[in-house]
């Protein structure tokens, strides 16, 4: 699926003005509202809360515990947001270390990203934490990296193995389709 007008109707929270700039570079009619640091002011939060009655609202931070942080913060206020990832491997810079994030994004990974959004839809996942164990995911020497592959498979980012689990339930992430992205993962 390509970008669409309807993403460019969205407004996109991102976390700095870097990243800002970067999605601007590549769309230039997109709208972004910019957090500022993981410690998102009551004011932003409030803002968003308006602008979603009216427009629809997409997440787009960086893969890191940062990121993560803004996220849960924004959806805890609108719930209905959609939420978008790009991999800790997309959002590695050429030449830096220790930055990490959207506005080291290729037009490609942002593109798929603000493509490929996800919402929330709790009521519909069937997967149960002994299935989750059982497929690895936890409790094991190998959960991390397996999270993390599984992760990107279905594009919804990283986590420890509570975070993880409970984001495979509020995507809906069924069991049978959590198995079979597990077997492509091992069998690779």
């Amino acid at each position: 699926m390509g970008l669409t007008k309807k993403h460019f109707n969205a407004v996109v929270v991102v976390e700095g003005k870097d990243d800002t700039i970067r999605l601007k570079q590549f769309f230039p009619g997109i709208e972004t509202i910019e957090t500022n640091g993981s410690d998102v002011p009551d004011a932003v939060l409030v803002e968003l809360k308006e602008l979603a009655k009216k427009r629809d609202i997409i997440v787009l931070t960086d893969p890191d515990l940062n990121g993560e942080r803004i996220r849960r913060l924004v959806t805890e206020v609108v719930p209905n947001a959609k939420q978008a990832f790009i991999t800790r491997q997309e959002g590695r810079p050429r030449k830096k270390r220790n930055s990490l994030g959207v506005e080291h994004a290729s037009k490609a990974t942002l593109t798929k990203a603000l493509s490929d959004l996800h919402e929330s839809k709790m009521q519909s996942s069937d997967l149960t934490r002994a299935i989750y164990r059982k497929l690895g995911l936890a409790s094991d020497l190998n959960s991390r990296k397996l999270r993390e592959k599984v992760g990107i498979k279905l594009r919804i980012g990283y986590g420890n193995a509570q975070q993880f689990y409970k984001r495979l339930q509020t995507f809906g992430v069924t069991s049978a389709q959590l198995e079979k992205v597990v077997e492509e993962v091992n069998n690779e």
